[in-house]
């Protein structure tokens, strides 16, 4: 088995610099892909002084599932990893993939363990009955592919700036590949938080689900269904701020009138997505859609 590593980055040059450091140290046989941009705080010239990095691939654009691809395009290897820029890979992460590999995965993800000040977060398998198809979720910040199961869902859906590993988790589980969880496929944040996150884009993230539900499933009662349940969580949720005074009711207002415009949108797109779409990727918007991601690629 060849590993090839893709790692995006976008003006995170520090943390780059520490996920780099611990791919050369657990994964030294691996060829690390980096697809920066478009950065301003200097990690092309640390990219491109590192011995560790084989090649580094300049992009335009700020869309996560775009350097996905890019990095597709550029990685030789015939089983494709995926690592955010800001975590780390622990001891045994390159032969956790390995091992699944082997024993027949075709897809192979893990948990992400993050400092909070109250400890150590992490994650457990996550699934989801869907339409017929039980589906595992992968995390696209910490996911392996086999080059088999990347070009049979021609990589990740660019029209998605969240929610493209959701998306890819559908399609793969709709052809059937076979979904490894390995708790050693393990990744580590590098920075501590006090386990906050910032508030919600609604639109974004109910055009997201929506899009990517509407096209791989179409009309189908539960999709609906889960849409509403969500949107009623997420609503009961942001009313206990209200109450709790930390957001307005304005506020509140604004925010559900974003769920609905992006359930509109998203629905729409799509519906419309799915009727131009090869029907064995589900995916109009993928690797060989287009040609022209990288405006510079460096061998190193």
């Amino acid at each position: 088995m060849q590993l090839s590593v893709v790692v995006s980055t976008l003006n995170g040059r520090e943390q780059l610099g520490r996920t780099l450091d611990a791919l050369a140290e657990d994964a030294s046989d691996a060829e690390v892909v980096v697809v920066n941009g478009p950065s301003s705080d200097g990690t092309t010239g640390m990219v491109r002084e590192r011995a560790d990095v084989d090649r580094l691939v300049e992009i335009s654009e700020r869309n996560v599932n775009v350097a996905r691809n890019a990095g597709v395009q550029a990685a030789s290897g015939d089983v494709v990893a995926f690592v955010q820029y800001d975590l780390a890979v622990e001891d045994g992460w390159a032969a956790g993939i390995a091992e699944s590999v082997e024993a027949g995965a075709d897809v192979v993800t893990g948990p992400t363990h993050r400092t909070v000040r109250a400890g150590v977060t992490t994650e457990a398998r996550e699934t989801w009955t869907v339409a017929g198809h039980e589906v595992t979720f992968v995390n696209g910040d910490n996911g392996a592919f086999t080059r088999d199961a990347l070009e049979a869902v021609d990589g990740f859906d660019e029209y998605l700036e969240t929610g493209g590993s959701r998306d890819v988790s559908h399609r793969v589980a709709a052809l059937e590949f076979d979904v490894a969880w390995n708790p050693d496929v393990c990744v580590r944040g590098e920075f501590q938080t006090d386990g906050g996150h910032e508030p919600a884009d609604w639109g974004s993230k109910y055009r997201s689900l929506s899009y990517r539900l509407a096209k791989n499933y179409g009309l189908n009662p539960s999709i609906a269904f889960h849409q509403l349940k969500t949107a009623a969580v997420d609503g009961a949720s942001a009313l206990r701020d209200v109450f709790g005074g930390s957001s307005t009711p304005s506020a509140w207002l604004e925010n559900g009138k974003h769920v609905f415009e992006g359930i509109a949108v998203g629905t729409k797109d799509g519906f419309a997505a799915r009727k131009r779409m090869p029907s064995e990727s589900r995916n109009p918007n993928g690797v060989s859609s287009r040609a022209d991601r990288a405006v510079t690629t460096y061998d190193l």
